[in-house]
C-alpha cells in the first residue's frame, strides 16, 4: 500500500471540525468516490473529529490518501491525549453516552467506512482510524 499524500489537522475548536468536514469531502471528491460515500466519510470524520475535541480535550486528524491498485481510498486517523476510553466494548454499543448524545457516534462511524480500529488507553488518550476504499 503506497501513502499518496499526508495531511494533519488540529482539531482545537468547532471551526476545526468543520474544516476537518471540508478538507475530507475535498479528498473523496478528488478521489472520485460516489456521493453517498463521499457523505458516509464526511459524517463519519465529522463524529470523531466531534468525539476528539468535547471528550478528548482536542486532538488532530492525519488524513492519507492511499493507493493499493486497483483501489484507492481515505484513511483518517484520529488522535487526542484526553481521558481515554475505560471501557471500548461499552463505548461502541449504540445507546452508550457519557455526554448528551444519542450514543451512536463510535458504532455509527465504524458502519460507514470500510476498516475501523480504536485504541485508547485511560489516562493517556484514544486513537480511532478508519479507512474507506473505492
Amino acid at each position: 500500500m503506497l501513502v499518496l499524500k499526508e495531511e494533519t489537522v488540529a482539531i482545537a475548536s468547532d471551526a476545526d471540525v468543520v474544516l476537518v468536514r471540508q478538507l475530507v469531502r475535498r479528498h473523496a471528491l478528488e478521489l472520485r468516490f460516489s456521493l453517498v460515500d463521499q457523505t458516509k466519510l464526511v459524517t463519519a470524520a465529522s463524529e470523531l473529529a466531534r468525539n476528539a475535541l468535547e471528550h478528548g480535550r482536542g486532538g488532530e486528524l492525519l488524513l492519507q490518501i492511499l493507493q493499493e491498485p486497483p483501489r484507492s481510498g481515505l484513511r483518517l486517523v484520529f488522535t487526542d491525549r484526553g481521558p481515554g476510553i475505560a471501557n471500548v466494548e461499552l463505548a461502541m454499543k449504540d445507546g452508550y453516552t457519557t455526554g448528551g448524545g444519542l450514543g451512536l457516534g463510535l458504532g455509527g462511524a465504524k458502519r460507514l467506512v470500510n476498516e475501523f480500529a480504536i485504541e485508547s488507553t485511560p489516562g493517556s488518550g484514544t486513537r480511532v482510524t478508519v479507512t474507506k476504499w473505492r
